[in-house]
């Protein structure tokens, strides 16, 4: 079996986000850190070259497949800001007040940039998605 692409790096995530050209996702990831050790209390890993993950956890499948990926996190891609938060039962009803954004039921949430949500909001998405993976999965922090 191939070996998963995305797992810790030794780049630090301040390190890569100072690193975003784009002044306003610059500013949007420094700003999304700060957020998810708030949430977490865990310090910040990259997974892969652009992944800034909090805390772990170990999967394994049916098929046989397993490793790790991160519990929580984001990417600030040039497109928009990958939010990668597992959803809970109350998910669908904060992402209806949650502002301008895709996806975010069992799979990414992706934002233009942070002006355009409820900060508020997102911070409770990720709280309930965050609650979900450790529901499922045995999660650790770091």
């Amino acid at each position: 079996m191939a070996e998963a692409k995305t797992k810790p790096t030794e780049l630090k995530p301040k390190e890569f986000i100072g690193k975003i050209e784009n002044d306003t996702r610059r500013e949007d990831a420094l700003a999304l850190l700060e957020l998810f050790k708030k949430i977490t209390g865990w310090k910040a890993t990259m997974w892969g070259p652009t992944i800034v993950g909090f805390g772990a956890y170990h999967y394994s499948y049916d098929s046989g497949r397993t490793g790790s990926v991160c519990a929580t996190g984001f990417s600030p891609r040039k497109a928009n800001l990958v939010i990668y938060a597992g959803s809970g039962p109350r998910t669908a009803a904060l992402l209806k007040k949650l502002g301008k954004h895709k996806g975010g039921i069992d799979q990414c949430l992706y934002i233009n940039k942070l002006a355009d949500v409820d900060l508020s909001i997102l911070e409770n998405v990720i709280r309930v998605g965050l609650d979900q993976t450790k529901k499922t999965w045995l999660v650790t922090g770091n």
